[in-house]
């Protein structure tokens, strides 16, 4: 047997009695994750250890490129993930995490190199745009920088389409959902967040506040023309 699939023989009586008390909570009064994280669902990443979650701290999809596409009214895992989170569970935080050393990114830099995997090149649509930015905003870039950088522009991408979705709309509105974007090296164990002012990634530090890509805060555009119709 695969020595990985083995481990499930110890879930039960080791890491769940580990956790009996928290499991009871949970299955006794559901869960209410604070964040959805929208990450690659590269064997490398892993969400809960990044973020040093416990069961019922973090909502999670994971996809080829973490992305997220424009909302639409066909069904989609994302899509749904998104909607659920946000209505069903309340988030009040979505991060959209992208990583070092990316396959995903890798293959819509080499042409010829999804021929093989049509539904994969066919989902990487969505990254179009990122990819589109790269070629023509980084005319000079060293070869080897491109991937680092594509994979930063993606996240980016990924946050615009994010607010497409009305779930994530409204509660931008309301003030109630802030949305981040991160980079994960995963050479050095650095994490990079989006600035939202600055537009600019920077390295996380326990010193110095979090850069938030949209924080939490009330923006209806139409509050002031009611105020003065009113």
């Amino acid at each position: 047997m695969n020595e990985v699939i083995g481990r499930v023989f110890k879930f039960e009586k080791h890491v769940f009695a580990r956790h009996a008390d928290l499991y009871n909570r949970l299955a006794t009064n559901g869960q209410s994750p604070k964040a959805l994280m929208i990450s690659c669902a590269d064997s490398r990443i892993v969400p809960e250890l990044i973020l040093q979650a416990e069961p019922g701290d973090l909502f999670v999809t994971r996809n080829a490129g973490n992305i997220v596409p424009p909302f639409a009214q066909m069904n989609g895992g994302v899509s749904s993930a998104v909607e659920y989170a946000v209505i069903a569970l309340g988030v009040t935080d979505i991060i959209v995490c992208g990583h070092s050393g990316c396959g995903a990114m890798e293959g819509l830099l080499k042409p010829g190199a999804l021929d093989a995997m049509p539904n994969v090149a066919a989902w990487l649509r969505h990254s179009h745009a990122a990819e589109g930015v790269v070629r023509t905003c980084y005319p000079e870039l060293p070869h080897k920088d491109r991937l680092r950088v594509l994979t930063l522009e993606n996240v980016v991408c990924q946050l615009a389409h994010l607010r497409t979705h009305p779930s994530v709309a409204a509660g931008i509105a309301r003030g109630t959902l802030a949305l981040h974007g991160w980079y994960v090296d995963i050479h050095t164990g650095a994490i990079q967040a989006l600035d939202g002012e600055s537009g600019n990634f920077s390295v996380v530090r326990d010193d110095q506040p979090l850069p938030i890509a949209l924080p939490h805060a009330a923006r209806l555009a139409a509050h002031q023309t009611l105020d003065r119709i009113a």
